[in-house]
């Protein structure tokens, strides 16, 4: 490696000829003395930084998950750096930590010293995922961070309706409701399809669509537009159901009780192109 190539040369002399150096080992000729110097000791910390930037690649994807999901890399200060999604996040990780990847790699993202993540059943509650923990976390290497537009999203306007989506979840046992509005409010439920905690699910879902307070400013991040877009293209066949189409709390949990015994409705999975 470089930095053992350095370090044996350094030891060879009490007064190492930098120049010298700079020219055999880092291929910089003519420089001045000063300059030499200070180009040898810059190359030794990148190379160190290097080593333990190698060491934390190893780490993390030793525990990291073969599965879909959304992930965080953090410094050792615990600072977000980056959030990101893949199908399978272990091979995603270790994309990120190859040899390969470190000559491009931006300072920022040579800190990354942790990761954490949340495995995912369905593509678009990646997204919503990704894009969450970006708006919440303000990740300094990610290049978006604002929250989505709808117009520049090309949705058809027959689509800009109240809706909830229906979607398989991590959980073999669970689905996860994802319901959106015009406004950009969304939310999304994960529900046992066995119907155990539909009751509980179906009135929060028919408050959101229905409360007289449905058009008070939301705090979480209008990213509607996310799912908006998704259903426009990737998930143009998903299944879905009018929140308005029911006339009651009941009627609604009725409807969804019969979508979620249904196992077509659950091939979906994660598929980033």
């Amino acid at each position: 490696m470089l930095r053992d190539r350095l370090r044996a040369r350094l030891a060879e002399s009490e007064a190492p000829d930098f120049q010298r150096l700079a020219s055999e080992v880092l291929g910089i000729r003519n420089a001045p003395p000063e300059l030499a110097r200070r180009l040898i000791q810059q190359a030794l910390v990148v190379e160190d930084r290097r080593e333990e930037w190698r060491r934390a690649g190893e780490r993390i994807c030793l525990n990291a998950p073969t599965t879909p999901g959304v992930y965080v890399l953090r410094d050792e200060q615990g600072a977000a750096l980056y959030v990101g999604k893949a199908v399978n996040v272990r091979r995603r990780l270790r994309a990120h930590f190859s040899e390969r990847r470190w000559r491009a790699l931006k300072a920022d993202m040579s800190r990354a010293a942790a990761a954490e993540w949340h495995e995912v059943g369905s593509e678009i509650e990646a997204l919503l995922r990704e894009a969450a923990l970006i708006g919440e976390l303000r990740p300094v290497a990610n290049v978006q961070v604002g929250a989505p537009e709808l117009s520049t999203r090309g949705v058809p306007a027959l689509l800009l309706r109240d809706v909830i989506v229906v979607v398989p979840s991590v959980e073999e046992d669970s689905a996860e409701l994802v319901a959106a509005r015009p406004d950009g409010a969304w939310l999304i439920q994960r529900t046992r399809r066995n119907g155990a905690d539909l009751a509980v699910h179906a009135a929060r879902l028919w408050r959101f669509f229905n409360s007289a307070l449905r058009n008070a400013r939301d705090t979480a991040a209008p990213l509607a537009p996310i799912v908006y877009s998704w259903l426009a293209k990737r998930g143009a066949t998903a299944t879905r159901v009018d929140p308005h189409a029911a006339t009651s709390v009941r009627v609604l949990r009725t409807r969804l009780a019969a979508l979620l015994k249904d196992d077509r409705l659950f091939v979906e999975r994660l598929d980033q192109r």
